[in-house]
C-alpha cells in the first residue's frame, strides 16, 4: 500500500490534525466493530470520489483492494458513481484508479464484462417506483423519467458486477457526501431490504463524518432516524 499523506508533513501543518488522524480515525474508528472494513473502504472511496476529493483516493484505493473489494467491483463503483455523483467526478478518478491497477497488475480480465446476464428484478417494486415518479415528473423532463427506467433501474441496478447491498451503500454514500439527503430514504430503504442492518446503517453515518464532514451527516440524520423507526 502507498502512503497516506506523510504524517511528517501533517504533522508540520496541523500536529492536532495529524494526531486526531493516527489516535482517532486510524485508531478507532476503522476498528470500530459495527461495519466491516470492506465495508468502510466501499463507502470511503464513493464519498472521495462524489466529492472529487482525489489527493487520497490512491490510498484508499490500496485499502480498498486490501480489504477485499475486487477490481471488478472498484470498476462497478465508478461506473455506479457516474450517475449518483455525476459523469465528471467519476471520469476525473479513472486517472487515479488506472495508476493503482497498473501498479498491482490488474488487467480487463479481471474487470467485468460489458454485457452480463441482468440480476433478477423485482418488477412489482420497480413499477410502483416507475408509476410514481411518472406521475410527478413525467411533464416536467420526460426524458428523466425515461433513462431513470431504462438505463439506471432497468440496466445499472441489475449488473451483477456488484451486489445490491453494496450499490445502496455506494448511493447512499455519495448521496451524503454531496448533500442529497432527499433521496437518502428510498436508498436506505432499499439497503436494508438488501441485507444492512440498522447497527451497519447506524455506523455508516458515523465513518463518513470524517470524509464528508459533520455538517453532511447531521443534514443526513433526520432522514436515517424516521426510516429506521418507520420499520420498528
Amino acid at each position: 500500500m502507498v502512503d497516506w499523506l506523510p504524517t511528517a508533513e501533517v504533522r508540520a501543518v496541523a500536529p492536532v490534525l495529524d494526531r486526531y488522524s493516527q489516535s482517532v480515525l486510524l485508531g478507532e474508528v476503522w476498528k470500530r466493530p459495527d461495519l466491516s472494513p470492506r465495508d468502510r473502504s466501499l463507502i470511503t472511496v464513493s464519498a472521495l470520489i462524489a466529492r472529487n476529493h482525489l489527493s487520497d483516493l490512491s490510498y484508499h484505493l490500496y485499502w480498498a483492494l486490501d480489504n477485499g473489494i475486487t477490481p471488478a467491483e472498484l470498476s462497478e463503483m465508478v461506473t455506479h458513481l457516474a450517475f449518483y455523483a455525476g459523469w465528471a467526478d467519476a471520469l476525473a478518478a479513472v486517472p487515479t484508479i488506472k495508476k493503482v491497477f497498473d501498479h498491482r497488475g490488474i488487467g480487463r480480465e479481471q474487470l467485468p464484462p460489458v454485457d452480463e446476464d441482468p440480476l433478477p428484478q423485482d418488477t412489482a417494486a420497480e413499477a410502483r417506483r416507475a408509476d410514481e415518479v411518472a406521475r410527478n415528473f413525467g411533464e416536467v423532463a420526460p426524458g428523466v423519467v425515461q433513462y431513470t427506467t431504462e438505463l439506471v433501474f432497468g440496466d445499472l441496478w441489475l449488473r451483477p458486477g456488484l451486489a445490491p447491498r453494496d450499490r445502496s451503500l455506494v448511493t447512499i454514500a455519495a448521496l451524503v457526501a454531496t448533500g442529497h439527503v432527499e433521496q437518502i430514504t428510498y436508498h436506505l430503504d432499499r439497503a436494508l431490504d438488501s441485507g444492512l442492518t440498522e447497527a451497519e446503517a447506524a455506523e455508516v453515518l458515523t465513518h463518513l463524518a470524517f470524509y464528508v464532514g459533520w455538517p453532511n451527516v447531521f443534514a443526513a440524520m433526520p432522514i436515517v432516524k424516521d426510516v429506521l423507526a418507520s420499520r420498528c
